[in-house]
């Protein structure tokens, strides 16, 4: 059984817990992941900024971080489970890129939190081909369940 928690740090009031927990163990079943673990946190662009500037020297807002317990040797995980990590999403710039894109909110939001998943689980977009293959396994999985653009 997979555990995807969701918390909101924000003053805000957030509506898209439920589905962002189906997205993302929908890919998790997609990589064949079982009794994997992730924590989904939803802050504003003033905290994912620090944490841009402290974690990854870049002073500025970004929309999603994601960190990967996997890639952090000093953590203990048990041989059960996989615990993968955190994903932090700004629920200030998810909103502006809905807006941007021309997109609902759910929409921006499940993507960005697939899009951290896919990261938690190593793939990147560096290169066109990393493009292209992370951002295709992204859209199956909000394909699924009809969340397109």
């Amino acid at each position: 059984m997979n555990d995807i928690a969701v918390y909101n740090e924000t003053q805000k009031k957030f509506l898209y817990e439920e589905i962002i927990k189906k997205v993302v163990n929908k890919a998790f079943e997609f990589e064949r992941l079982n009794n994997a673990s992730c924590s989904i946190i939803i802050v504003d662009n003033d905290y994912i900024h620090k944490l841009n500037n402290q974690y990854r020297n870049i002073d500025k807002v970004t929309d999603v971080i994601s960190f990967a317990l996997e890639d952090d040797n000093s953590v203990v995980i048990p041989d059960n489970i996989r615990l993968l990590g955190d994903i932090y999403i700004s629920l200030d710039k998810a909103t502006e890129q809905a807006k941007e894109y021309g997109h609902s909110l759910e929409r921006e939001l499940c993507f960005l939190a697939v899009h951290g998943v896919y990261h938690l689980l190593g793939y990147d977009h560096e290169t066109k081909e990393e493009a292209e293959e992370m951002f295709k396994k992204q859209e199956e999985v909000l394909e699924y369940y009809g969340i397109t653009r």
